[in-house]
């Protein structure tokens, strides 16, 4: 396994990026760049990271784990965003290094991780963030998007509130600020197609937050995938022993095909 620890923003040690490569390289790679969730509080990158790596790694991928800011140390609200199109960026314009296509990168994330994964589909083009990326302009965009019980409403309850909380800080209460950072507000042709999975009885993340998005999706024609299981706690990670904690509601072999499903639908693309 090929390895390597990045330091996206000099002075800013909890912004890195770390490749997990496999050591075959007799042709290049699809990349996967993956994005823990944590409710913008934390980086739940035990679970939510490196498992998910190595599950994709199985898969003939080569995937990279992302830190980003968070609670205290997210200064603007669209740090998160851009840190993770730095990412991107890095990504693409190392692709020889990394042994991959720069045209076959995706991105998956969970819960407030969903968020940022869905934030690079919907808003990467931002002209902030774009502003501030300069001659990589675009580099941010990601070539499709697994969103996993991902938050997407800037209005609704429970995770997603905190979440959004977190995120915004004191700006929670502008409208405005809440409805850019609500992804389904910001659907349009310039989305990247994603892949939903959420669980019906999801009671941290709503399954609105999939469903509301789905539907912009499908108004804006901007083609995507979706599992709905009926049963599942918010955090299934890769539902199965390898992140279940002993718990035996986080392992489901039906939601446990997630990963080679979403794998099947960005060979599709």
């Amino acid at each position: 396994m090929q390895y390597e620890k990045i330091e996206l923003i000099p002075g800013r040690s909890e912004v890195t990026l770390e490749y997990f490569g496999i050591d075959d390289r007799s042709e290049a790679k699809d990349a996967i760049l993956v994005i823990p969730g944590g409710g913008y509080g934390v980086v739940c990158s035990d679970r939510e990271g490196y498992p998910i790596a190595e599950a994709y790694m199985m898969q003939e991928m080569n995937a990279f784990v992302l830190h980003y800011s968070v609670g205290g140390k997210i200064e603007e609200a669209t740090d998160p965003l851009y840190q993770a199109s730095l990412a991107m960026v890095h990504i693409r314009e190392n692709a020889e290094k990394y042994n991959i296509k720069a045209d076959r990168v995706f991105v998956a994330g969970f819960s407030a991780g969903g968020h940022l994964a869905g934030s690079l589909a919907t808003l990467w083009n931002r002209n902030d963030i774009q502003e501030k990326l300069g001659e990589n302009k675009g580099k941010n965009r990601p070539d499709g998007a697994v969103l996993l019980y991902a938050v997407t409403l800037g209005n609704s309850t429970a995770g997603s509130a905190i979440t959004f909380k977190n995120l915004l800080k004191d700006k929670m209460e502008d409208a405005d600020a809440v409805d850019s950072f609500s992804l389904e507000k910001n659907v349009g042709p310039h989305t990247a197609p994603a892949f939903f999975m959420h669980t019906f009885d999801d009671a941290v993340v709503p399954l609105d937050n999939a469903l509301k998005l789905a539907l912009a999706y499908k108004e804006a024609e901007i083609p995507f995938e979706m599992h709905i299981y009926p049963h599942g706690p918010h955090g299934m990670a890769l539902a199965n022993k390898v992140t279940w904690g002993g718990n035996p509601d986080y392992n489901n072999a039906a939601i446990a095909r997630w990963v080679g499903d979403s794998v099947i639908w960005m060979k599709s693309l």
